[in-house]
């Protein structure tokens, strides 16, 4: 009796977690849908819909033994979210990645290189880095090339490490100093640049295009870097701070929250900006990007709309690019318009940013 009695309450408690994820995960389903400048919190579910994904899993596997009716439960779920399923994960067999370019592919590469700063804390080190990513880089043979957090100046011209196999090139020097020191986003290309334009936003960074001449045709090739965290080490302490049960887990997720949700609106508003200028663009376009925000955001599907998204048609896995904090951070993209076959398409860590490269190889449909 005892023993019924103790199956029944664990059943009881376990079907509540199941409702109780349920609930949750379709919640995090509004998030594309549902800007953080209006909805808060749509910033922090998007983060969470991926970690709703196993646990009902785990729900089904339960409930399929325990009492198979139940298994519908998260099962229905889980279908009802199968868009925030097909963007977090890849489901592509993934072939190698040939680094002989074919004729007619253009490849693309996209990577935020932090600067130049590397991961190392070594300064001898510290000064080969600028060399070790343009070499990088280069040995990819890539025809443009987007980086994010780049920066020049005249004492430093890490421009002039690329001038020679990329002569076309678009800074957008969103950040600059008397001293002639300039950063932001850059477009490097093989290929003549014949128009080129930066949109501004509201308070930093910015959006920049090139239109670039192919043969006969021309596409516009779009970078940007959207607002940042900007966590500095007391943030990283807060996070660790979180898991605990005391005040100072509480004060940590207030400043956390603090911190995190001006960055979730001013991305949303970033992403609205973006999404208006891609719809009045002439050309066949490419977005290649550190979006700073998960595919289950607002922010994604906001610039992706009906954009193909290069890791998700070749790739296998969920495809961290950002080597801190969770594993389940995809933040850098590269999208381009259904007018492009994407034949390739690659990660690359090399050890020398906090993100990692992106490589691909598209080729523009015939008319």
């Amino acid at each position: 009796m005892a023993k019924k009695w103790a199956r029944q309450i664990t059943k009881t408690i376990i079907l509540t977690l199941t409702i109780v994820v349920s609930i949750g995960f379709l919640f995090t389903n509004l998030s594309p849908y549902l800007s953080p400048t209006s909805y808060p919190l749509m910033g922090f579910a998007a983060l969470a819909s991926p970690y709703f994904i196993p646990l009902l899993l785990l729900c089904i596997f339960f409930w399929l033994f325990a009492k198979p009716i139940f298994s519908l439960i998260p099962l229905v779920t889980l279908l009802i979210g199968y868009q925030q399923i097909n963007v977090f994960f890849a489901f592509q067999l993934r072939a190698s990645f040939t680094e002989a370019k074919k004729k007619n592919h253009i490849r693309i590469i996209n990577w935020n290189i932090q600067s130049f700063n590397g991961l190392t804390t070594n300064k001898n080190s510290k000064k080969l880095i600028r060399n070790e990513v343009s070499e990088s880089i280069t040995k990819l043979n890539g025809d443009i090339v987007c980086l994010q957090e780049f920066n020049n100046s005249k004492y430093t011209n890490n421009i002039s490490l690329f001038s020679e196999k990329y002569p076309y090139y678009f800074f957008s020097k969103d950040y600059t100093k008397n001293n002639g020191y300039s950063s932001g986003n850059i477009i490097f290309s093989k290929y003549p640049i014949i128009h080129s334009q930066k949109i501004n936003y509201p308070k930093a960074e910015s959006l920049i295009y090139v239109d670039i001449v192919i043969k006969n045709d021309t596409i516009r090739v779009y970078t940007t870097h959207l607002q940042s965290f900007k966590f500095k080490k007391d943030d990283y302490d807060n996070l660790e701070k979180i898991t605990g049960q005391n005040e100072d887990a509480v004060m940590a997720s207030k400043n956390i929250f603090r911190k995190m949700n001006p960055a979730f609106k001013r991305r949303a508003i970033q992403a609205d900006m973006i999404q208006k200028e891609m719809l009045g663009c002439p050309y066949p376009s490419i977005i290649c990007g550190d979006f700073n925000d998960v595919p289950n955001s607002y922010t994604y599907f906001t610039i992706k709309g009906n954009k193909q998204d290069a890791f998700l048609k070749k790739d296998f896995g969920i495809g961290r690019t950002y080597i801190a904090l969770a594993p389940t951070l995809r933040i850098d993209y590269i999208l381009a318009d259904p007018q492009f076959y994407i034949h390739q398409f690659d990660m690359v860590d090399e050890g020398l940013s906090d993100h990692i490269m992106l490589v691909s190889d598209l080729q523009l449909k015939s008319k």
